[in-house]
This record gives C-alpha cells, structure tokens and sequence, in this order.
C-alpha cells in the first residue's frame, strides 16, 4: 500500500464520507471514490461499510488504521526534516492563530515579512482549535495555550490585559454596570458554553450569574463587532479594544491577563523562512506592554 492510498483510507475513516475527505484533502471525490475500491481490490478486503449516512469501518478497515497511522506520521517525519533544512526565504508557510491574535498582531508580523522578504508566502489560519503542529497542520502557532507535547518548541511572546467593555451608545442608553452586581439587568455578549466555558462563569472575574446572554458567536470578529454595535458587554483584549473609540472600559477594576505562545515544531524552528516569520511576530509583540498580574488560561 503506497502513502497515497493511505492518507486517502485515513480521510475517509477520519470524516465518514467520500465528500468530507475530498474536502480534507482539497481533491475531487470521484477520485477518493476510485482510490478506496482500488485499495479494496488490491487488499480484497471490504474497507468501509456504506451505510445511509456515513462509511463505516469494517474489521479490515478498523485492521489497517495502525499501520496507515504510522505511515502518515512517518511522512510527517520526512516532510519536516527536509523542511527543516531548508535555507532559502521563499516558499510557503503555515501559520494558526486566533482571530483576535490575527487581526492584532499576526497580520501586521506578516506585512512586515512580505516587506522583507517578498518570496515568502503565508496561510494563515485562525480558529479557537488548537492545530497540530507534529501532523504539520501547521508550522507556526501563535496561540494561549502552551503546548505540552516533547517534539514542540513553545516561547512565551507576550502577555496580554484582558477588560470588560461596552459600546458608548449602550452604556448611554443601558447605564454603567456596577462591580459586585454580576451584571444584573445588563445584556452579555459570550462564545458559546462548550467553546469558552470559562466566560459562562465570569468576566474578569466579575460573575455573569444575573446578566442576559442575548447573543452568542463562535467568531471572535463577531463578537467584537457585537460590542461595537451596543448589543452587550463582554470581555477583550484592551490592546485591540483601545483601538475602536466607539467603545469604552466598564468596570476598570476586574481585568485579567493571558500568556501568548509562539510555537514550531523542533525540526522545523531552523528553517530560514520559518526563522523570519517568528521574528517578525516577536518584533510585533515586543511593542506591546506586558501587565505583570495574576492569570488564568484563556483563548483570545
């Protein structure tokens, strides 16, 4: 069984369609239709079940996920060490971050860089989800969370001040909210539970037990521009807040602070074009004031 017909059984195994994987992939699904029947016919074994929903692994499908797992990750192996030795400053990388990261500091790194260096091309992908830098997902993080695994270089880039704001016209036409009252007859704009559980509890430490959760967003944008709009309070990054006159701080006593971590892979932290995009992150993050105050994790 060669890597190709692998990653396309791990696809399908991963998603439970032909289309989910193709979409994994970024390749036709008749194409993922025609590689599956032929690894059936040249392992002449059943593979997947159809059921009316969703493939479904057989035996033999369930059989063949080991060792198509260590071949990915051996490719993954491969790929990284010969990125990893690459000394140009051109190609493309791979960066995950978070929208608020992004849009505050990620983005501007990478106008810098394009300056720099214009053979250097980026990705970026921001999402509240962690990539996997090991499955080379991507090849840089810029993330909240420091990583845990042994094969990753984590640097702590920055610590950001988190407070609470309202728009000017709602805090006009609703009044000031008042520390100690967890928010009551105020309206709250939250991430959903099973995304940011933490924000269901508190605001900088102030309890949301007697406000009004009247929007939820899974997006950051979203949720900033909601504040922007006066449809409720909640918790940002003053960094990026203090840039939008339309919105003011509410009780300016709770903040909170969270770290920011700039994260590769060890095979790859050498790589010249990877070398340059932390730096140019570092060099963003370094003109920021890091506030020295207690933490607790978050995700920006």
């Amino acid at each position: 069984m060669n890597w190709d017909n692998a990653r396309i059984f791990l696809a399908v195994a991963r998603t439970g369609t032909l289309r989910g994987a193709a979409q994994r992939l970024a390749v036709d699904q008749a194409t993922v239709g025609r590689r599956v029947a032929a690894l059936e016919d040249e392992l002449s074994a059943k593979l997947f079940l159809r059921t009316s929903t969703a493939l479904v692994l057989t035996p033999a499908g369930e059989a063949l996920i080991g060792p198509a797992e260590a071949m990915e990750q051996a490719a993954h192996t491969i790929e990284r060490r010969i990125a990893g030795t690459d000394e140009q400053l051109a190609g493309t990388i791979r960066v995950a971050t978070t929208e608020t990261l992004a849009a505050t500091f990620v983005l501007p790194a990478i106008a810098q860089l394009r300056q720099q260096h214009p053979g250097i091309d980026i990705v970026c992908m921001t999402s509240k989800s962690i990539a996997n830098l090991t499955k080379r997902e991507a090849d840089v993080a810029v993330r909240t969370l420091r990583p845990d695994a042994p094969d990753l270089i984590a640097r702590r880039i920055a610590q950001l001040e988190t407070g609470i704001y309202a728009s000017r016209s709602y805090v006009a036409a609703r009044g000031m909210p008042e520390e100690g009252t967890a928010f009551a007859g105020h309206d709250l704009v939250l991430y959903p539970r099973n995304e940011v559980p933490w924000m269901w509890e508190d605001l900088c430490g102030e309890p949301i037990s007697r406000g009004r959760v009247v929007l939820q967003s899974s997006s950051a944008m979203t949720v900033f521009e909601a504040i922007v709009a006066g449809i409720g309070i909640t918790e940002l990054v003053c960094h990026r807040a203090e840039t939008r006159p339309e919105l003011v701080r509410v009780l300016p006593n709770r903040r909170d602070t969270q770290d920011v971590w700039l994260v590769t892979h060890a095979d790859l932290h050498k790589t010249a074009r990877v070398r340059a995009l932390m730096d140019a992150i570092v060099n963003v993050f370094c003109a920021y004031k890091k506030p020295a105050m207690p933490q607790r994790a978050q995700t920006a």
